[in-house]
Order: C-alpha cells, then sequence, then structure tokens
C-alpha cells in the first residue's frame, strides 16, 4: 500500500494541532487549579494625622504603620478583607502659622488601634493564567468600608467608628504571592484620637460630624493565597 508523502504531511499537521489544543488545555486546567479563596499578610509604612494639631500639612510628623489583612477573593474584580492596623500619630500646634486662645500651644502623641471590613474593586480582572478572562498580573483597585478607631493618648483612652477610603495598586509576584501599595484615609467620627486637650481648642463644641479627626496611612505590603478554589469540577466562577 503506497502512502503518499502528502497524507503524510497532513496527519502529522493534524497531530500538532491536536498536540497544541491539548497543552493550551492543560495549562488552563492547570491556572484554575491554581486559583485561590483566601488572601492572608501585612504591610509596613507610615502614618500621619489631620486635626487640632495639624491642620495642613498630613505628614509633617510621620509615624510608624503596621498591619496584618485577611481577604475573601469573591471574584478577579471584587474582595472582601479584613484588616487590624496600629500606628503612631503625633502633632504640634507649633507648626502653625495661627495663634490660638490665650497664645497656648499644644502638642500630643498616641497610639491608634484600627479594626475594619472593607469591599475592594479591582479596575481590571487580577490574576495569572486563564487567559480567556483576560487576566491582569497588575491593577489599581479602590477600596471602602466601615471600623472602630481605639487611641491610647496621655493615659486616656478613646474609642469612635470610622470610615476608611482607600486607593492601591496589587501586582502578582507569583501564582500566590502578592506585593501591594495603598494609600488610606480615615474619617474618624469623634475628637479625642490627638487626646483630651485638643477637642476645643476655638471654642466650638465638637459633635458626631463637626472637628472630628482624621489619619492616614501609606503602606506596602505581601500577602499570601491559599484555600484552593473548586478543586474537582476545575471550575471558577
Amino acid at each position: 500500500m503506497k502512502i503518499s508523502i502528502k497524507r503524510i504531511i497532513q496527519a502529522l499537521s493534524l497531530l500538532a494541532v491536536s498536540l497544541q489544543a491539548a497543552t493550551a488545555y492543560a495549562q488552563e486546567t492547570s491556572a484554575q487549579q491554581d486559583t485561590y479563596k483566601f488572601d492572608l499578610g501585612g504591610g509596613l509604612g507610615m502614618s500621619g494625622y489631620l486635626g487640632d494639631a495639624n491642620e495642613s500639612n498630613m505628614y509633617k510628623h510621620p509615624g510608624f504603620a503596621g498591619n496584618i489583612s485577611f481577604r475573601y477573593l469573591a471574584n478577579t474584580r471584587w474582595t472582601i478583607r479584613g484588616i487590624l492596623s496600629v500606628m503612631t500619630l503625633s502633632g504640634n500646634t507649633a507648626d502653625w502659622d495661627n495663634v490660638l486662645p490665650g497664645n497656648q500651644n499644644y502638642s500630643f502623641k498616641s497610639t491608634v488601634f484600627d479594626l475594619g471590613g472593607r469591599f475592594e474593586f479591582n479596575f481590571f480582572p487580577y490574576g495569572i493564567g486563564e487567559t480567556y478572562k483576560k487576566l491582569r498580573r497588575c491593577t489599581p483597585y479602590l477600596s471602602l468600608g466601615i471600623g472602630v478607631t481605639m487611641a491610647s493618648c496621655d493615659g486616656s483612652s478613646f474609642f469612635a467608628p470610622n470610615i476608611p477610603m482607600a486607593f492601591g495598586v496589587k501586582y502578582k509576584l507569583s501564582k500566590r504571592l502578592n506585593l501591594g501599595a495603598e494609600f488610606c484615609m480615615t474619617k474618624v467620627f469623634g475628637d479625642k484620637v490627638d487626646g483630651d486637650k485638643l477637642t476645643d481648642l476655638y471654642t466650638i463644641k465638637s459633635s458626631f460630624m463637626k472637628n472630628t479627626d482624621w489619619y492616614s496611612t501609606l503602606m506596602v505590603s505581601l500577602t499570601y493565597e491559599f484555600g484552593k478554589r473548586c478543586e474537582t469540577c476545575h471550575y471558577v466562577e
């Protein structure tokens, strides 16, 4: 039986196409197997303060900031994040051009703990693999949430609710490791983050919305993903 060269070339071409399709499917399946549901990590950076003892330059007296966080990765765009932060804040009214009543000057140093939950929205689908989803290895994101602030200053403690608002960038170092940078502004619904002495410098009574303090963090973080998603059916929502 004669076998033509044309038929051999056709068979080899068909085999090559089949192998290419099988390889692509294996890579896609592997990427799905390496998709995870959770993210755990921490960050370090600096903190800043706006309030009665600092009305303009937020980082005039920068402090230390650190956090630990846990994320539920709902999908490639949305995550739910729980975060515990600790930071030091300070300020001094002697830095102002303003003159306070009685020509007084005030300064403070406080330690602040912040516990809260946030929703994060990625500008682009975030991840590695699954090319049909057009995943991006790097994405900016926005975050909004609610939390509680506990501040300790001059031997007294203060608790108040807060709203954190953040902008950041994530980058996948590998399938499990993520590098992030984030700037967060937090509005505190209270006026004693900077202590009891700085609640009424202009004789304007504080309230839930008025004369409240703000603080910010500028952080770099490293997180690790775990908890494989849907190992049996290899399907990712």
